[in-house]
């Protein structure tokens, strides 16, 4: 009946004096199927309509194996379905259009909805003035004077508390150098600086979340103490943990930068300034229903003054720059050497730098910055060099690993209170700090037993803090190993050596030199 109801509507539409491409675009279907309806009278049209319930389909012999895959798991997408035909009877043919088509079918006809896992969320509380600001990167392509496509990259801030925004862009990507030039602009903008800043994992900024321990790139690491601000590090593939600034970077690209003509970069950031003046932090924002302008002039007084303008030499060394595959691998020498889980972003640059250090091979995500793995070389070819830690153990929970960890001691207390220290300070990076010690444990056995007494002693309550003492306890054993032993002929020599000299009267050397 809907079919025979569409194609009465392309025939009152055609008399009414629409043109088929009109047709389709009003009715949402293809110029073909209205060019087939076109030619269709009603009697036609009838008789088309009443052989489709009777029809068969091509799909129909696999009808009651697809039905119980979906009662089974409602979840089930029709690109599964198809890889499951394909698998089960490799001799079928049929286009994933048709697959889609009749799962949507089945669904509907048998009340199989598709299940979406939604994640909750919940509204927190407001933070307090001058507690944090929000950091992020976006780009977008624009038109130029003569038509052409521009992309161009820009760096976001809002104050959490007043909403209050800065921005700035470039024609060309950010380096960390940019991005630290355009934070102490923004921080002159704001009339000082906040306790604390929220990113996103971003290449520029940071290297690795360490198990909680976060590593910095070189540049921005001596930017961060010369400032003294905190930095949040969200958690991989959670932008919305950042969400103030997510809305900032949309509210920039749909509101600022869509549509608007690129001439130059100085005059496009006049112009951003401008917008930001008179709309982005002026206009009542949706949430607080206040103007983030007026609120920040409250907010100011709270903010941390800075005083001198940071700046920092660019020290390049020499290094070979590779690409990051979407396995978290790089390529060298026809070898693929690993990199922790979460290196490789979809969207972002996947750079990083190759240094060669005797037999090591160690990569870093910039020429200068905190190393991201060591290798020892291979001089093979076609092999894989993986470290085990670039993985984690995901058959055991956290309970049962912490367990696990505990037993391997002997002093089971101080490993439960080691551990339980270590919940409370990381409790977003547990299973990474668990993941640091068992590495330990396996290396350092002999020395663990004494690393955890002194960790406690001396109230280092991380893995990182543990392993590194472990370490050094090896290290301190093998040196006094290595050290000479005093030998029995050394100690017999040894009257010898405290023996004084004949001393003998002034008058002897005057005779010898022919004196008197």
């Amino acid at each position: 009946m809907e079919k025979l109801l569409m194609i009465m509507q392309v025939h009152q539409l055609l008399k009414q004096g629409f043109k088929v491409a009109g047709i389709a675009k009003k009715l949402g279907i293809s110029r073909t199927t209205v060019y087939k309806y076109k030619a269709m009278t009603f009697e036609d049209a009838s008789d088309w309509v009443s052989t489709l319930d009777s029809r068969t389909k091509k799909l129909d012999p696999y009808r009651d194996t697809i039905l119980s895959w979906l009662k089974e798991h409602n979840d089930l997408s029709s690109a599964q379905v198809e890889d499951r035909l394909i698998e089960k009877y490799p001799s079928i043919d049929v286009g994933e259009s048709t697959i889609r088509l009749y799962v949507r079918e089945l669904r509907e006809l048998y009340h199989i909805p598709k299940c979406v896992h939604i994640r909750d969320f919940e509204a927190v509380e407001e933070l307090p003035m001058g507690h944090q600001a929000q950091v992020d990167w976006g780009e977008i392509t624009v038109k130029n004077v003569e038509k052409k496509n521009v992309k161009l990259y820009f760096i976001s801030f809002v104050l959490s508390h007043s909403r209050f925004k800065y921005a700035e862009w470039q024609d060309r990507p950010f380096a960390t150098k940019d991005a630290i030039r355009c934070h102490e602009n923004a921080f002159r903008h704001y009339g000082g600086m906040p306790e604390e800043i929220v990113y996103d994992q971003d290449h520029l900024i940071t290297v690795s979340e360490n198990a909680g321990d976060i590593i910095l790139t070189g540049e921005f690491q001596t930017y961060r103490k010369e400032r003294g601000f905190r930095v949040y590090l969200c958690r991989k593939a959670d932008p919305q943990s950042k969400g103030k600034i997510e809305n900032v970077v949309k509210y920039i690209k749909n509101n600022f930068a869509k549509h608007r003509v690129f001439t130059t970069v100085d005059t496009w950031n006049e112009k951003c300034m401008a917008w930001l003046e008179r709309t982005g932090n002026y206009k009542v924002h949706h949430t607080t229903k206040k103007r983030p302008v007026e609120v920040h002039a409250l907010e100011k007084p709270y903010l941390k003054p800075i005083s001198t303008t940071f700046s920092i030499e660019n020290n390049h060394t020499s290094s070979i720059a590779r690409i990051v595959h979407k396995d978290n691998i790089i390529m060298y020498r026809s070898n693929r050497y690993s990199l922790p889980l979460g290196t490789y972003r979809p969207k972002g640059d996947n750079t990083v730098y190759v240094e060669i250090c005797e037999n090591d091979l160690i990569i870093r995500a910039t020429p200068q910055g905190e190393v991201l793995a060591k290798h020892q070389l291979c001089l093979n070819k076609g092999q894989l060099v993986k470290n085990k830690q670039h993985t984690r153990d995901r058959s055991k929970g956290i309970r049962a690993y912490k367990e696990t960890i505990i037993r391997q001691f002997s002093n089971q207390e101080n490993a439960i209170k080691f551990i339980d220290e270590l919940s409370s300070h990381y409790s977003r990076y547990i299973r990474d700090q668990l993941d640091v010690m068992q590495s330990t444990i396996t290396k350092y056995r002999d020395e663990c037993e004494e690393a955890l007494a002194m960790s406690i002693r001396d109230k280092l309550w991380s893995a990182n803090d543990f392993r590194d003492i472990a370490q050094h306890l090896k290290r301190t054993k093998e040196a006094t190993l290595s050290q000479p032993v005093d030998t029995p002929s050394a100690k017999c020599n040894a009257p010898a050596m405290k023996m004084k000299a004949a001393m003998r009267d002034v008058t002897d050397y005057l005779k010898i030199l022919g004196g008197a």
